[in-house]
């Protein structure tokens, strides 16, 4: 099918109800990667970010040559003070209907013997960059009564969990915004949604050092997470595995969920301190 023919089909709901702009952050591979991909196959025109000049181009090209989408990059490292605001500050005024903020990373191991910077790197990146960019484009978007802003949570984030407590206490401040705004926002006609997946396929295990059983892909998190979003549920657990771990551990009281993870993240980070 040719390009002129596509144009011709009729566009689709989200972004009829969002458009024309989405800002992917952590665009660059793994789970940010395919929500970029997915958006510009739905004809959004898609702002990259990612600290990565090389795979942010790489990206760029195949979405023009697959999709016909416009891209606009922006290389920038959100662990850096005061990094989101001016990621919001470089796109202030395009219209960004769409806010999918997957950056992100963890660590393992106990956490009083882990390196206290890359730990404070990641409360900057998983949380302090998220308020920024919500503060900025989401206040843009509640001023034309129209957006979505799209929250990368976890499975981890609802219970305290050993040997990766400051990464799920990141991603607990990520659910528990995403659940608030979306009640404060819908009055503005700003859709809000969490994605609490669990294990995933990408980069993240290599850097946090863990080894992961189950799981599932990237692209697999994308779609049910769009897909939620058409119909505006408040937060999706994308996957059977998500949503198997999700229900059990939802049947146990909270102390049980922690115990429960305990033995988890035990086997996943084994041979860690």
């Amino acid at each position: 099918m040719t390009l002129g023919n596509t144009s011709m089909q009729q566009p689709d709901e989200l972004l009829r109800r969002y458009g024309p702009w989405a800002l992917v952050t952590g665009a660059s591979s793994g789970i940010g990667r395919e929500f970029a991909v997915r958006l510009a196959e739905k004809g959004f025109s898609i702002v990259l970010c990612a600290r990565r000049r090389g795979e942010l181009e790489q990206l760029a090209s195949e979405l023009s040559s697959r999709f016909g989408a416009r891209t606009q990059i922006e290389v920038i490292d959100l662990s850096s003070a005061g990094a989101g605001s001016e990621l919001a500050g470089r796109v202030r005024g395009m219209g960004v209907g769409v806010l999918v903020c997957a950056a992100g990373f963890g660590t393992s191991g106990r956490f009083v013997k882990g390196d206290l910077k890359s730990e404070l790197e990641m409360v900057d990146v998983n949380c302090r960059s998220v308020a920024e960019l919500v503060w900025h484009v989401g206040g843009e978007m509640s001023l034309r009564r129209r957006g979505a802003i799209v929250l990368l949570s976890s499975l981890v984030g609802f219970q305290g969990v050993p040997r990766a407590a400051n990464y799920a206490a990141t991603k607990a401040y990520v659910q528990s915004l995403a659940e608030g705004l979306r009640v404060e926002l819908a009055e503005d006609g700003v859709d809000v949604i969490a994605c609490a997946p669990g294990p995933i396929r990408s980069g993240f295990a290599a850097r946090a050092g863990m080894v992961m059983g189950l799981s599932q892909g990237p692209g697999a998190v994308a779609g049910a997470t769009l897909r939620a979003l058409r119909s505006r549920r408040g937060t999706v657990r994308p996957g059977a595995v998500s949503k198997l771990l999700g229900w059990s551990l939802s049947t146990l009281p909270r102390f049980a969920r922690v115990m429960v993870l305990t033995r988890i993240m035990g086997q996943m980070t084994r041979g860690r301190d």
